[in-house]
């Protein structure tokens, strides 16, 4: 049959894409693949795309949740990477991030399925953070950046569609935390008085990293009326140790500082340690206040009411100022003091994870 031949396609039989996209969608709407927003359908070619950009075998097992008998594979992970509305070329910062997330104590245990519904937190060092074009500057927590929002997206559908983590089933969250997979910022090197983040978790500067963390949420520190450091961290003190916050006999919380508050502590002499062993002492509540919350008693490791206690003394919120109990981050725009206390978990492992150079 030529061309000429052929019989005429009228406009009412021919294929509509638009309805062929839209059947895509709701497809996997239908079978709970979603976050709740629509996602990119994963063909063979787009997913062999993104595992062209690993070393790594499709078929390495990359996580599991034993309590669950459920794993995640390198090859699962690039379907959900797809998904999530990733390039191909963000897919090493995602095995980073997971692997990193795999280290933490709290997710290879119940920490995805807490009462209190945890969010990651990721942090990318290095040179990718401008070659893939990831925010680390105004708006750093927000929306409006593909490889901020993908890559933290990919993680939460990796938890939901292969690990089986979902809402009213497995995923036992009371509340849940806003954002739970939307907090991938890159730290913000160019303007932090400090070495990366990264050097902290055993990574040298420079070189391509990916640090993570759960968190509870984060409580932004308006704080532009002092150019005094010990005010201006006096006012993270009061942050951290509020009692809501306070669950066991001591907690973790990183605090990631905009480059303002983080450059007048610097040019007061201040390093990243200096910081921690401030905050290390004068952070907490006296036990007149801790009893006003229900909360100056212990039983084992957990707070308490104690009609009987002392209200005499000072309870540390920190039990020492390790980078693991406190991480210290730089982000956002030098623009105002506004910062953000992040409320970790557990507490972070203390580890950096290399993303694997392009191929």
């Amino acid at each position: 049959m030529t061309l000429d031949a052929a019989e005429p396609v009228r406009a009412d039989d021919a294929p509509d894409p638009l309805d062929a996209a839209h059947r895509s969608i709701e497809y996997m709407y239908e079978r709970g693949w979603t976050d709740g927003l629509p996602v990119v359908p994963a063909t063979r070619e787009l997913v062999d795309a993104f595992l062209a950009t690993t070393s790594r075998s499709p078929e390495e097992v990359i996580g599991r949740l034993d309590h669950l008998k459920r794993q995640v594979t390198v090859e699962v992970a690039a379907i959900n990477a797809v998904m999530a509305g990733c390039r191909p070329e963000y897919f090493p910062v995602v095995l980073a991030a997971w692997d990193a997330l795999m280290a933490e104590r709290s997710t290879v245990g119940g920490g995805w399925q807490s009462t209190s519904g945890p969010a990651p937190l990721i942090v990318v060092n290095g040179p990718v953070r401008a070659r893939l074009g990831f925010n680390s500057t105004g708006g750093v927590f927000g929306p409006g950046f593909r490889a901020n929002a993908t890559v933290a997206r990919t993680i939460g559908l990796i938890v939901r569609n292969p690990l089986g983590v979902v809402p009213h089933v497995l995923e036992q969250a009371t509340q849940g935390v806003p954002g739970r997979w939307a907090m991938c910022v890159a730290e913000n090197e160019e303007e932090s008085p400090w070495e990366p983040f990264s050097v902290d978790g055993g990574v040298a500067a420079g070189v391509d990293a990916v640090s993570t963390t759960l968190v509870r949420t984060s409580e932004f520190v308006d704080n532009r009326h002092t150019g005094d450091p010990e005010l201006l961290l006096g006012d993270f003190a009061d942050t951290i140790a509020r009692t809501g916050s306070w669950i066991f006999r001591h907690a973790s919380a990183g605090v990631v500082f905009c480059p303002e508050h983080a450059q007048m502590l610097a040019a007061a002499g201040m390093s990243k340690a200096d910081v921690r062993g401030w905050l290390l002492e004068r952070s907490g509540r006296s036990k007149a206040e801790l009893a006003r919350a229900g909360k100056n008693g212990l039983s084992g490791n957990v707070r308490r009411q104690d009609d009987d206690g002392e209200l005499e003394g000072f309870d540390r919120f920190f039990a020492d100022d390790s980078p693991r109990n406190l991480p210290i981050i730089v982000a956002g725009a030098r623009n105002a003091g506004i910062s953000m206390v992040v409320r970790v978990f557990s507490s972070w492992s203390g580890a950096a994870v290399r993303i694997e150079p392009p191929r």
